[in-house]
């Protein structure tokens, strides 16, 4: 499953990251709704130092995401209450 994706352009990088939530953060430019456990999350980047600790967040995050580690949990909480 994918789970982020960059554009490089001249003088920044457009990406985008998919959520099982919705994160509400000014870099965010607009979040795409696909499904309750998939949220787009579109950003640009301008500079290296934009990549920082909140970008490596998001891009870890989006890495469960896309290895569904997040259905995983959702089975053992449901699976938890029988």
């Amino acid at each position: 499953m994918s789970f982020a994706a960059f554009t490089l352009r001249r003088r920044w990088v457009d990406g985008h990251v998919v959520l099982a939530r919705r994160l509400e953060n000014a870099h965010f430019r607009r979040i795409d709704f696909i499904s309750p456990r998939n949220q787009v999350h579109v950003f640009r980047l301008e500079q290296p130092a934009d990549v920082d600790a909140e970008v490596e967040a998001w891009l870890a995050e989006a890495y469960s995401v896309g290895e569904q580690k997040h259905l995983s949990k959702q089975v053992q909480t449901s699976g938890s209450e029988s």
